[in-house]
């Protein structure tokens, strides 16, 4: 058996990014930048007013206060999308709205709150410093700057800047397909009658929607039969897309013919059995430079070495500068028993007491109940030596979702 950090070389240094194309911005949420994005203009465009108030020259308030206020001239009025039409003198003033370009001579904004109108100009109640309650051009953003960079995944905030800097066409690196096959005599389609010797295909749907998850698209092609032949056709088939991926049939049993088959069809295996729990049965091998994967039949341990070895290939394939979960470290509620020899990840939930994090287990983590990773928002991660972690020592945690307590 190899290591985890061994397995995920050994996969990782066999992916290739897929090619760059070109999507409408509508269309990008949740893909990888395959470019840096620059701006082509400031932002903002012009010096703009951060308040609703009135444009004003420094020197004309510097008297102001509530007992003696400053009566300036209003000289015209510049709401948000109209350019001022005038040059702002001694003595005046223009009445301006929250991102309104500032006319010339204006050196602050007075707050709205801190005037009084009465009905020939304004009377103001406070001095101003020089740039107050302005945005200058360019403070955001300066025309050429690169404000994403490749490699990013992209979120609504990214969304949102692309449209700020004009951007409606955006380079995104294709998005990997994934062929999904699970393998057993022993399972069902959820819509096909079983009998009492079957049980439900969970590792089909759940693998495809981690492969979403992950950016790729799933291409499902549903049970293979623990025979050469059945195996041999659709693995033949699944070998036609970026990645294959199979549950199941990898392990030494006397109906596990995925490894040979998967051999027979000219397919390099690279590694099988991985030093870790559960998930110990991981094969990977390659096919004229597309990755096959073969995980553990139980449902936890399918799931869980996808997690380690199949997502950061997907997320590298797909040009994401960042393919590993966040890891955190946290403080064991429980005393927790262990075998040496495997690296152990447990399905956790990880919470925040009086401002640290604290870690526990979802309690029976047998690698067929997925009730423990449903309830579940990180692994548990134990290192391979030792045999027993005490409740108070610190452990590290993988974050497989959002801490919610």
């Amino acid at each position: 058996m190899i290591s985890v950090e061994e397995a995920q070389k050994i996969i990782l240094d066999e992916i290739k990014q897929t090619a760059p194309e070109k999507v409408l911005l509508s269309q990008a949420l949740n893909r990888t930048l395959a470019e840096d994005i620059r701006s082509p203009l400031d932002h903002p465009p012009w010096d703009t007013s951060a308040m609703d108030g009135y444009a004003i020259r420094i020197s004309d308030t510097a008297s102001a206060s509530k007992s003696t206020p400053v009566h300036l001239t209003v000289i015209e009025e510049i709401p948000a999308g109209k350019l001022p039409q005038k040059i702002l003198g001694k003595g005046e003033a223009a009445k301006i709205m929250t991102g309104a370009p500032l006319p010339k001579g204006a050196e602050a904004v007075v707050k709205v709150e801190e005037t009084a109108t009465d009905g020939e100009g304004v009377h103001i109640y406070t001095p101003s410093e020089n740039g107050e309650y302005i945005r200058l051009q360019g403070e955001a953003v300066r025309a050429g700057d690169a404000v994403l960079k490749k490699g990013t995944g992209i979120r609504s905030a990214e969304i949102a800047m692309m449209a700020s800097v004009g951007k409606s066409v955006v380079p995104v690196f294709q998005q990997p397909r994934i062929a999904v096959l699970s393998t057993g005599d022993e399972l069902a389609d959820l819509d096909e009658p079983r009998g009492l010797d079957k049980i439900l295909n969970s590792n089909g749907y759940g693998l495809a929607a981690q492969v979403a998850e992950a950016g790729g698209i799933p291409v499902t092609l549903g049970i293979a039969k623990d025979s050469k032949e059945d195996l041999k056709t659709k693995i033949t088939i699944g070998l036609t897309s970026d990645f294959l991926l199979i549950s199941g049939g990898v392990s030494m049993g006397d109906y596990d013919f995925v490894l040979e088959v998967l051999e027979s069809l000219g397919v390099t295996m690279r590694l099988w059995k991985v030093a870790m729990k559960p998930g110990k049965p991981v094969a990977f091998g390659t096919f004229q430079g597309r990755p096959v994967f073969g995980l553990p039949g139980n449902p936890v341990s399918s799931m869980v070495t996808f997690e380690e070895f199949v997502r950061p290939a997907i997320l590298k394939a797909s040009g994401r500068d960042k393919i590993f979960r966040p890891m955190l470290t946290a403080i064991l509620s429980e005393d927790i028993e262990k075998r040496p020899g495997r690296r152990q990840f447990l399905r956790a939930v990880v919470s925040v007491e009086n401002g640290e994090y604290k870690v526990c287990s979802t309690g029976d983590q047998g690698s067929a109940i997925l009730m423990s990773l449903v309830k579940a928002n990180a692994l548990m991660i134990l290192p391979e030596a030792g045999e027993i972690i005490k409740a108070g020592e610190k452990v590290t945690v993988q974050m497989l979702s959002e801490i919610t307590a």
